[in-house]
């Protein structure tokens, strides 16, 4: 029976090492979202409860609308917060899935390169142009991969900038609409009281 070479060993169980890590941030994050749905549901659950409640204490429309206008901005904040919630969850699991392939990347550059390095010593006379543009080849597929991947968390950074500044928007959209609904429900109950 042959022995494995401790290099391929070595590999296979950091291959082994990043699949669990991906596996674990996966599950983590599943985690995370399920706990968050159980929570949203036990909260909604509670305030459905406490509406119901309170909608049979009603006693006339003006009450009504008053009720169902102040319920809009803490629904669309309740929204906002749990759209929120899940895009940092999402967020997290994404770094660290970025984290493990970067490390394994780097690993697999340094490897090649190491690769590279003990064919230059052991080339024959005569190959120094071909070993000179498999060196320069290298550095180019670096380059070109640290270039992608400031571009790319240059895009994430405008992505979640523009995310915040939606949230925002939509926040103070929700608010306006339940000041104007509480505002035009005000306006209506004073106006009935002075019609009678």
């Amino acid at each position: 029976m042959t022995k494995m070479p401790k290099e391929i060993i070595d590999s296979q169980k950091a291959t082994v090492d990043a699949f669990m890590a991906v596996q674990g941030t996966l599950f983590s994050g599943f985690e995370k979202l399920v706990d968050l749905n159980l929570k949203v549901i036990k909260a909604t659950m509670d305030e459905v409860n406490e509406k119901a409640h309170e909608a049979m204490d009603v006693k006339d429309a003006q009450e009504a609308v008053a009720m169902s206008s102040s319920m809009v901005q803490p629904s669309a904040e309740k929204a906002m917060a749990y759209s929120k919630h899940v895009y940092d969850i999402v967020s997290g699991v994404q770094a660290e899935l970025s984290k493990v392939v970067e490390g394994k990347i780097a690993e697999n550059q340094k490897q090649v390169s190491e690769t590279i390095d003990q064919m230059t010593r052991n080339a024959p006379s005569g190959s120094e142009s071909a070993v000179a543009m498999l060196k320069s080849s290298m550095a180019q597929a670096n380059a070109a991969y640290e270039s992608m991947t400031k571009a790319a968390k240059q895009a994430a950074d405008v992505t979640e900038k523009n995310l915040h500044a939606a949230t925002a928007a939509t926040m103070k959209a929700a608010s306006d609409a339940a000041t104007g609904a509480a505002k035009t429900a005000a306006r209506a109950t004073t106006t009935r009281r002075n019609d009678a």
